[in-house]
Protein backbone atom coordinates (compact mmCIF):
# COMPACT_ATOMS: atom_id res chain seq x y z
CA UNK A 1 0.00 0.00 0.00
CA UNK A 2 3.30 2.29 0.56
CA UNK A 3 4.93 1.23 -2.69
CA UNK A 4 1.23 2.74 -4.05
CA UNK A 5 0.52 5.60 -2.25
CA UNK A 6 4.30 6.39 -3.41
CA UNK A 7 3.46 6.16 -7.32
CA UNK A 8 0.18 8.07 -6.78
CA UNK A 9 1.81 10.85 -5.45
CA UNK A 10 4.91 10.74 -7.95
CA UNK A 11 1.97 10.44 -10.45
CA UNK A 12 0.32 13.55 -9.24
CA UNK A 13 3.48 15.73 -9.29
CA UNK A 14 4.11 14.70 -12.93
CA UNK A 15 1.11 15.77 -13.94
CA UNK A 16 0.97 18.78 -12.00
CA UNK A 17 4.59 19.83 -13.53
CA UNK A 18 3.01 19.09 -17.28
CA UNK A 19 -0.08 21.45 -16.95
CA UNK A 20 2.71 24.08 -16.93
CA UNK A 21 4.67 25.46 -20.19
CA UNK A 22 8.36 24.18 -20.36
CA UNK A 23 10.57 27.41 -19.78
CA UNK A 24 10.91 29.56 -22.79
CA UNK A 25 14.63 30.64 -21.91
CA UNK A 26 15.32 27.30 -23.31
CA UNK A 27 14.49 28.24 -26.58
CA UNK A 28 15.44 29.99 -29.42
CA UNK A 29 13.75 32.92 -30.73
CA UNK A 30 14.45 33.30 -34.41
CA UNK A 31 13.87 36.63 -36.13
CA UNK A 32 13.71 38.00 -39.73
CA UNK A 33 13.77 41.90 -41.14
CA UNK A 34 11.97 42.36 -44.50
CA UNK A 35 12.28 46.04 -45.61
CA UNK A 36 11.03 47.88 -48.37
CA UNK A 37 12.88 51.36 -48.83
CA UNK A 38 11.51 53.81 -51.23
CA UNK A 39 14.89 56.33 -50.66
CA UNK A 40 18.35 55.91 -51.08
CA UNK A 41 21.06 55.94 -48.69
CA UNK A 42 23.93 58.45 -48.35
CA UNK A 43 26.20 60.01 -45.41
CA UNK A 44 27.74 63.17 -44.85
CA UNK A 45 30.32 65.07 -42.15
CA UNK A 46 28.29 68.09 -41.40
CA UNK A 47 27.55 68.43 -37.57
CA UNK A 48 24.61 66.43 -35.84
CA UNK A 49 21.03 67.36 -37.42
CA UNK A 50 18.18 68.15 -35.51
CA UNK A 51 15.32 65.57 -36.20
CA UNK A 52 12.05 66.18 -34.38
CA UNK A 53 10.40 62.38 -33.73
CA UNK A 54 6.65 62.98 -33.43
CA UNK A 55 4.51 60.58 -30.93
CA UNK A 56 4.40 57.46 -33.05
CA UNK A 57 1.07 56.64 -34.35
CA UNK A 58 -0.84 53.09 -34.65
CA UNK A 59 -3.33 51.88 -37.41
CA UNK A 60 -5.18 50.18 -34.36
CA UNK A 61 -7.05 51.77 -31.35
CA UNK A 62 -7.17 48.74 -29.74
CA UNK A 63 -3.43 47.96 -29.12
CA UNK A 64 -1.98 50.05 -25.45
CA UNK A 65 -0.59 53.32 -26.58
CA UNK A 66 2.74 52.03 -24.44
CA UNK A 67 3.69 50.00 -27.37
CA UNK A 68 4.51 53.06 -29.58
CA UNK A 69 5.26 55.27 -26.52
CA UNK A 70 7.95 52.82 -25.50
CA UNK A 71 9.47 52.40 -28.51
CA UNK A 72 9.68 55.47 -29.76
CA UNK A 73 11.62 56.26 -26.13
CA UNK A 74 14.19 53.66 -27.35
CA UNK A 75 14.30 54.52 -30.86
CA UNK A 76 15.42 58.00 -29.88
CA UNK A 77 17.49 56.82 -27.85
CA UNK A 78 19.20 54.91 -30.05
CA UNK A 79 19.38 57.82 -32.70
CA UNK A 80 21.43 60.19 -30.27
CA UNK A 81 23.48 57.17 -29.35
CA UNK A 82 24.87 56.97 -33.21
CA UNK A 83 26.66 60.62 -32.83
CA UNK A 84 25.36 61.88 -35.68
CA UNK A 85 21.80 63.00 -34.87
CA UNK A 86 20.06 65.52 -32.69
CA UNK A 87 16.78 63.43 -31.76
CA UNK A 88 14.12 65.51 -30.16
CA UNK A 89 10.70 65.29 -28.35
CA UNK A 90 8.19 67.54 -30.08
CA UNK A 91 6.64 69.00 -27.00
CA UNK A 92 7.74 72.06 -28.10
CA UNK A 93 5.20 71.98 -30.96
CA UNK A 94 1.66 73.49 -31.01
CA UNK A 95 -0.75 70.58 -29.52
CA UNK A 96 -3.45 71.14 -32.38
CA UNK A 97 -0.72 70.90 -34.90
CA UNK A 98 0.54 67.59 -33.68
CA UNK A 99 -3.18 66.63 -33.68
CA UNK A 100 -3.60 63.49 -36.54
CA UNK A 101 -5.45 64.42 -39.42
CA UNK A 102 -7.51 62.66 -41.43
CA UNK A 103 -7.20 58.90 -41.78
CA UNK A 104 -5.11 58.97 -38.57
CA UNK A 105 -1.78 60.63 -40.72
CA UNK A 106 0.07 64.19 -39.31
CA UNK A 107 0.35 67.36 -41.67
CA UNK A 108 3.46 66.54 -41.71
CA UNK A 109 3.64 70.10 -43.92
CA UNK A 110 2.22 72.13 -41.30
CA UNK A 111 4.45 70.89 -38.82
CA UNK A 112 7.50 71.05 -40.40
CA UNK A 113 6.99 75.06 -40.27
CA UNK A 114 6.77 74.91 -36.88
CA UNK A 115 9.59 72.16 -36.64
CA UNK A 116 11.69 74.87 -39.22
CA UNK A 117 10.90 77.54 -36.75
CA UNK A 118 12.38 75.52 -33.66
CA UNK A 119 16.05 75.08 -35.41
CA UNK A 120 15.08 71.43 -36.39
CA UNK A 121 16.45 70.01 -39.61
CA UNK A 122 13.91 67.48 -40.48
CA UNK A 123 11.02 65.71 -38.68
CA UNK A 124 10.18 62.08 -38.49
CA UNK A 125 6.95 60.09 -37.99
CA UNK A 126 6.25 56.72 -36.99
CA UNK A 127 3.25 54.54 -37.49
CA UNK A 128 2.20 50.81 -36.42
CA UNK A 129 0.56 49.03 -39.40
CA UNK A 130 -0.31 46.00 -38.41
CA UNK A 131 0.69 43.20 -35.58
CA UNK A 132 0.03 39.66 -36.46
CA UNK A 133 0.15 36.65 -33.82
CA UNK A 134 -0.46 33.25 -35.09
CA UNK A 135 0.37 29.70 -33.52
CA UNK A 136 1.14 26.29 -34.68
CA UNK A 137 0.81 23.32 -32.78
CA UNK A 138 0.46 19.65 -32.97
CA UNK A 139 -3.14 18.74 -33.51
CA UNK A 140 -2.79 15.35 -31.18
CA UNK A 141 -1.38 14.65 -28.06
CA UNK A 142 -0.58 15.05 -24.50
CA UNK A 143 2.90 16.84 -25.97
CA UNK A 144 2.14 19.29 -28.25
CA UNK A 145 5.30 21.42 -30.35
CA UNK A 146 4.31 24.97 -30.70
CA UNK A 147 5.49 27.70 -32.49
CA UNK A 148 4.24 31.62 -32.65
CA UNK A 149 4.97 33.60 -34.97
CA UNK A 150 4.70 37.18 -34.21
CA UNK A 151 4.83 40.02 -37.20
CA UNK A 152 4.96 43.55 -36.81
CA UNK A 153 4.34 45.95 -39.70
CA UNK A 154 5.72 49.44 -39.23
CA UNK A 155 6.33 52.42 -40.99
CA UNK A 156 8.79 55.83 -40.64
CA UNK A 157 8.66 58.72 -42.87
CA UNK A 158 11.33 61.75 -42.71
CA UNK A 159 10.59 65.12 -43.95
CA UNK A 160 12.91 67.93 -44.17
CA UNK A 161 11.73 70.89 -42.34
CA UNK A 162 13.09 73.31 -45.51
CA UNK A 163 9.75 72.87 -47.93
CA UNK A 164 8.59 69.56 -46.14
CA UNK A 165 10.55 67.56 -48.95
CA UNK A 166 10.26 63.60 -48.26
CA UNK A 167 13.24 62.64 -47.64
CA UNK A 168 12.59 58.88 -46.32
CA UNK A 169 9.82 56.42 -46.39
CA UNK A 170 10.21 53.04 -45.93
CA UNK A 171 7.97 50.37 -44.17
CA UNK A 172 9.61 47.26 -42.62
CA UNK A 173 8.40 44.04 -41.89
CA UNK A 174 9.68 42.52 -38.63
CA UNK A 175 9.01 38.35 -37.77
CA UNK A 176 9.75 36.90 -34.79
CA UNK A 177 9.65 33.13 -34.25
CA UNK A 178 9.52 31.44 -30.32
CA UNK A 179 9.77 27.65 -30.33
CA UNK A 180 8.17 26.32 -26.99
CA UNK A 181 6.42 23.32 -25.45
CA UNK A 182 2.50 23.36 -23.90
CA UNK A 183 1.49 20.21 -21.97
CA UNK A 184 -2.27 19.35 -21.63
CA UNK A 185 -3.52 22.67 -22.67
CA UNK A 186 -5.37 24.19 -25.20
CA UNK A 187 -3.33 26.12 -27.87
CA UNK A 188 -6.65 28.18 -28.30
CA UNK A 189 -6.89 29.10 -24.89
CA UNK A 190 -3.60 32.03 -25.72
CA UNK A 191 -4.63 35.54 -25.89
CA UNK A 192 -1.39 37.16 -27.17
CA UNK A 193 -1.79 40.41 -25.31
CA UNK A 194 -2.53 39.01 -22.41
CA UNK A 195 -0.30 36.43 -21.95
CA UNK A 196 2.62 37.53 -24.20
CA UNK A 197 2.96 41.40 -24.19
CA UNK A 198 6.54 41.56 -23.32
CA UNK A 199 6.60 39.52 -26.57
CA UNK A 200 4.58 42.24 -28.66
CA UNK A 201 6.82 45.04 -26.96
CA UNK A 202 9.72 43.73 -28.08
CA UNK A 203 9.02 43.07 -31.82
CA UNK A 204 7.60 46.48 -31.66
CA UNK A 205 10.37 48.24 -30.33
CA UNK A 206 12.84 46.05 -32.86
CA UNK A 207 11.33 46.77 -35.91
CA UNK A 208 11.31 50.66 -35.35
CA UNK A 209 15.21 50.08 -34.45
CA UNK A 210 15.82 48.48 -37.61
CA UNK A 211 15.38 51.77 -38.75
CA UNK A 212 17.93 53.58 -36.93
CA UNK A 213 20.73 53.69 -39.77
CA UNK A 214 18.85 54.11 -42.69
CA UNK A 215 17.46 57.28 -40.88
CA UNK A 216 20.46 58.41 -39.87
CA UNK A 217 21.78 58.19 -43.96
CA UNK A 218 18.67 59.44 -45.44
CA UNK A 219 19.53 63.10 -42.91
CA UNK A 220 22.45 63.43 -45.47
CA UNK A 221 19.99 64.80 -48.02
CA UNK A 222 19.56 67.29 -45.83
CA UNK A 223 21.88 70.28 -44.95
CA UNK A 224 22.55 71.27 -41.92
CA UNK A 225 21.94 74.41 -40.44
CA UNK A 226 21.17 76.33 -37.01
CA UNK A 227 19.76 79.57 -35.93
CA UNK A 228 20.63 83.04 -34.46
CA UNK A 229 18.16 82.61 -31.11
CA UNK A 230 19.29 85.95 -29.62
CA UNK A 231 21.38 88.82 -29.69
CA UNK A 232 22.70 90.72 -26.57
CA UNK A 233 25.52 93.67 -27.33
CA UNK A 234 28.17 92.11 -28.85
CA UNK A 235 26.72 88.75 -28.00
CA UNK A 236 25.12 86.07 -30.81
CA UNK A 237 23.39 83.31 -28.93
CA UNK A 238 22.62 80.28 -31.49
CA UNK A 239 20.66 77.00 -31.37
CA UNK A 240 23.21 74.83 -31.83
CA UNK A 241 25.93 74.00 -29.61
CA UNK A 242 28.17 71.23 -28.23
CA UNK A 243 25.29 68.58 -28.32
CA UNK A 244 24.85 70.00 -32.34
CA UNK A 245 28.74 69.15 -32.62
CA UNK A 246 29.73 72.78 -33.21
CA UNK A 247 33.21 73.65 -31.73
CA UNK A 248 34.66 76.42 -30.26
CA UNK A 249 36.69 77.77 -33.22
CA UNK A 250 33.94 77.35 -35.83
CA UNK A 251 33.32 79.89 -38.11
CA UNK A 252 29.56 79.82 -39.48
CA UNK A 253 28.29 82.09 -42.10
CA UNK A 254 24.78 83.78 -41.58
CA UNK A 255 22.66 84.05 -44.12
CA UNK A 256 18.96 85.80 -45.04
CA UNK A 257 15.90 83.43 -45.48
CA UNK A 258 15.85 81.80 -49.04
CA UNK A 259 13.14 81.33 -51.29
CA UNK A 260 11.63 78.25 -51.68
CA UNK A 261 11.02 77.37 -55.47
CA UNK A 262 8.63 74.58 -56.22
CA UNK A 263 7.62 73.05 -59.79
CA UNK A 264 4.59 74.94 -61.80
CA UNK A 265 3.32 71.86 -63.12
CA UNK A 266 3.78 69.42 -60.37
CA UNK A 267 3.87 71.63 -57.40
CA UNK A 268 6.43 69.38 -56.04
CA UNK A 269 9.51 71.02 -53.70
CA UNK A 270 12.70 71.47 -56.41
CA UNK A 271 14.83 73.33 -53.62
CA UNK A 272 15.49 76.47 -51.53
CA UNK A 273 17.53 79.40 -53.68
CA UNK A 274 20.38 80.62 -51.37
CA UNK A 275 19.63 83.77 -48.74
CA UNK A 276 21.90 86.41 -49.26
CA UNK A 277 25.08 86.43 -47.25
CA UNK A 278 25.24 88.88 -43.93
CA UNK A 279 28.43 87.94 -42.54
CA UNK A 280 30.12 85.21 -40.61
CA UNK A 281 30.23 84.54 -36.88
CA UNK A 282 32.51 82.87 -34.77
CA UNK A 283 31.82 80.53 -31.84
CA UNK A 284 33.55 81.50 -28.80
CA UNK A 285 31.74 79.23 -25.72
CA UNK A 286 28.62 77.14 -25.02
CA UNK A 287 25.66 77.60 -23.01
CA UNK A 288 22.48 76.18 -22.13
CA UNK A 289 21.85 72.44 -23.27
CA UNK A 290 22.95 72.88 -26.61
CA UNK A 291 23.69 76.57 -27.54
CA UNK A 292 26.64 78.03 -28.10
CA UNK A 293 27.48 82.07 -27.96
CA UNK A 294 28.91 83.72 -31.10
CA UNK A 295 30.76 87.06 -32.00
CA UNK A 296 30.90 88.60 -35.43
CA UNK A 297 33.72 87.66 -37.31
CA UNK A 298 32.28 89.87 -40.42
CA UNK A 299 29.20 91.50 -41.47
CA UNK A 300 26.26 92.99 -40.10
CA UNK A 301 22.90 93.31 -39.97
CA UNK A 302 22.31 90.08 -38.12
CA UNK A 303 18.60 89.55 -36.63
CA UNK A 304 16.83 86.66 -34.43
CA UNK A 305 15.92 83.54 -36.78
CA UNK A 306 18.66 84.59 -39.44
CA UNK A 307 20.24 80.60 -40.76
CA UNK A 308 23.81 80.09 -39.92
CA UNK A 309 25.59 77.28 -42.28
CA UNK A 310 29.62 75.82 -41.85
CA UNK A 311 31.39 78.96 -43.72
Amino acid sequence: MRSLSIGLSLGFALILAACQTIDRSSQVARREVKDQSLTGKSTDGQPRKRLIVLPFLDASEKRPEFLRENARKSFMMALNKTGEVVAVDSRDIKAEVLKPAEKGEYDLKEIAKQGQSLGANAILEGKILDVRVSRKADNVGVIRQMKSEFEAVIRVRVVSTRGAQEIFNTVKTVNLEEPMVRVAERVESDKYLQNSPELIETIVKDAFLDFVPQVVASLSKVNWEGRIAALNGDRIYLNVGKISGIQVGDVLKVLDQGDDVYDPESGGHIGTVPGRLKGTLEVISYFGNDGSIAVIHSGSGFKENDRVELY
